[in-house]
């Protein structure tokens, strides 16, 4: 083993995703993406919003099973897993995550791609389950959105490995429990309130009442300093002073800490480094950005000139090609 390639979130990008793994010498072995050196290590949000989902979930599933990847997972998993789950009568709705029009635009590619192969979903569902929410190597660490050491702590001891079960998830919808808590900081983040009557309109056509925030500034004093999202706040809110609860609701993430790979985020441009022991993996991939991957070799302290990507395509372009996977 010479290291590992950590992949950032794919969003059903299927064939890009096996141009990635072909650039970073990964070939298809008895239909399995291998390296002779190398394993892969992906970040979650494999699917949503993509032209080739089952393509991007099937690459990816089969190298985890055969030993030649890791996953993580990410919020759109969680969201699937949510969706698709029924309810305890006591919460006194249908699904775990409700049907609501915001739910449903977000998950409508996933399901459309699957609705001839509803046995596949049910089969993808139940693998979800055992995708971990975090992978601690001791040289590095892999979260999908945010690393909080007393909630890992936390979820360790409830279920070891971080893999959730059907209790956990049920609990993860109910605002009050610790599942709701691991769920919403390792999968979505830091998010902070905008104030009251102000909105972004994204550049993805959600309307969002509140930001994402990074967790590793040492000391920051306004907005500005921990927005970590394309959407700018609007007017002067980035001069905005953080109150000291939303000071206290920051977890930080020190240099002295292990190298940690996360996605997410919707970064935009040429990779970089935002400190020099965090790579951020998420380059808006289906926004036709870049899928990006870090070659990680045993540094502390990481290196930009690891980064390797590839131009995601416009979706006419991203059609199957001779080398892809065919599942059918």
């Amino acid at each position: 083993m010479e290291g590992y390639d950590l992949i950032g979130d794919v969003h059903g990008c299927g064939a890009t995703l096996g141009a990635l793994l072909e650039k970073l010498g990964y070939h298809q072995r008895g239909g399995v993406y291998r390296h002779p050196r190398r394993k892969a290590i992906f970040l979650g949000d494999l699917v949503d919003r993509g032209p080739r989902i089952r393509l991007a979930v099937s690459i990816v599933r089969r190298m985890v099973e055969e030993g030649e990847a890791h996953i993580v997972m990410g919020n759109h998993e969680y969201n699937a897993l949510a969706y698709c789950h029924r309810a305890p009568k006591h919460l006194g709705r249908e699904w775990l995550r409700e049907h609501t029009p915001r739910h449903n635009r977000i998950i409508k590619e996933t399901l459309d791609q699957y609705r001839d192969h509803p046995a596949e979903w049910d089969d993808t569902l139940a693998w979800f389950m055992d995708i971990p929410l975090y992978l601690d190597f001791g040289s590095f660490r892999v979260v999908h959105a945010c690393w909080d050491q007393s909630l890992i702590g936390a979820l360790e001891r409830e279920c070891p490995g971080g893999i959730i079960d059907e209790a956990f998830l049920q609990q993860s919808v109910q605002p009050d429990t610790l599942a709701y808590r691991v769920l919403d900081r390792l999968t979505r983040g830091v998010h902070l309130p905008l104030p009251e009557g102000v909105a972004i309109h994204s550049g993805d056509g959600f309307t969002r009442r509140s930001f994402r925030a990074h967790f590793w500034a040492r000391q920051p004093r306004v907005w500005g300093d921990v927005i970590f999202q394309p959407d700018n706040l609007p007017g002067d809110l980035e001069e905005r002073e953080l109150t000291e609860a939303e000071f206290e609701r920051l977890p930080h993430y020190g240099l002295e800490q292990p190298p940690l790979f996360i996605g997410h985020y919707w970064c935009e441009g040429v990779p970089a480094l935002p400190t020099a022991n965090i790579a951020c993996l998420d380059y808006s991939a289906v926004k036709f950005g870049r899928l990006v991957a870090y070659r990680w070799s045993g540094e502390t302290r990481l290196d930009a000139n690891h980064f390797v990507w590839v131009r995601v395509p416009q979706e006419a372009a991203a059609r199957p090609r001779p080398w892809e996977i065919d599942f059918d």
